[in-house]
């Protein structure tokens, strides 16, 4: 246990924990295995899911509390450095950024409940690619989420929609911020957009 969670915690090798637990390397690697599988086994079925209709209910709620009926979370990624990068990866995985990365995109909400995540694409992919193969577009093309019933406006709604920046495509289910503001209406709406789009940033925050 002790290993496993030096390991986790400060991204120490097997070597070192050898030196400071004074157990073998092979047994450190086992048991950090053991150590994740068992998590998984615990906490899969509750955390590792999609919403499902008692959840999408509570997001509704809690995006029409916060000015945006119809929020479903925050959507946006980030490029994480690939430290042992393999060399001869180096060309795939290294784009904007001059360290190889691996792209993370993930949806996320206050309490920092990450609902969907998704890890490993090559960091020479720029965000567009990253949304193209994301399980979030997938499951709304393949129409998989559970049903989403609000109204705005006095208008019946049927699909809900992401907050995200202004690099993605401008489609139904992602509002995107306004970049040059200049009406008091439009001002308004890019501080409130601003402010709930913290959730995701705090969540890479806290990462």
């Amino acid at each position: 246990m002790t290993a496993a969670i030096c390991i986790l915690t400060y991204g120490i090798s097997a070597d070192l924990c050898n030196e400071y637990i004074k157990i073998f390397e092979r047994i450190v690697i086992e048991s950090l295995k053991r150590f994740c599988d068992a998590i998984i086994v615990v906490y899969a079925e509750l955390y590792q899911r999609s919403p499902n209709v008692d959840d999408i209910a509570c997001l509704l709620q809690e995006g029409e509390e916060r000015g945006f009926p119809g929020m479903l979370g925050s959507i946006d990624y980030m490029h994480w450095e690939w430290k042992n990068c393999p060399t001869a990866w180096h060309g795939t995985h290294t784009g904007v950024s001059h360290e190889p990365t691996l792209i993370f995109k993930i949806v996320a909400l206050k309490d920092l409940w990450i609902w969907r995540a998704f890890f490993g694409m090559t960091g020479s992919h720029n965000g567009l690619n990253a949304l193209d193969h994301s399980p979030v577009v997938k499951s709304m093309i393949n129409g998989t989420m559970p049903p989403v019933n609000y109204v705005v406006n006095g208008h019946r709604r049927t699909m809900g929609f992401y907050l995200y920046d202004d690099i993605y495509p401008k489609w139904a289910t992602l509002i995107q911020i306004i970049s040059l503001p200049t009406t008091v209406k439009e001002k308004l709406f890019t501080n409130k957009q601003e402010d709930v789009r913290k959730d995701v940033e705090r969540v890479f925050g806290v990462l």
